[in-house]
């Protein structure tokens, strides 16, 4: 809940600061391979949630037919 709150305060302002903090940080040619890298996190991250639940409940359809 508090994140909610906190993300209230963030204005363009201040976003346009972080990212400039961000491009002076890591450079304009790393900024596209940590996106990438954060879009495959995110995509394997997706991919296990819901690969999870056919998983377990095969298993356990596989147990009652046993």
């Amino acid at each position: 809940m508090n994140l909610f709150v906190i993300a209230g305060f963030v204005g363009p302002q201040e976003v346009i600061i972080i990212l400039i903090i961000v491009l002076l940080l890591f450079g304009g040619r790393k900024i596209p391979e940590l996106m990438k890298g954060l879009g495959k996190g995110m995509k394997e991250f997706k991919k296990a949630t819901k690969d999870e639940d056919p998983e377990s409940s095969k298993s356990e359809s596989e147990k009652i037919d046993s």
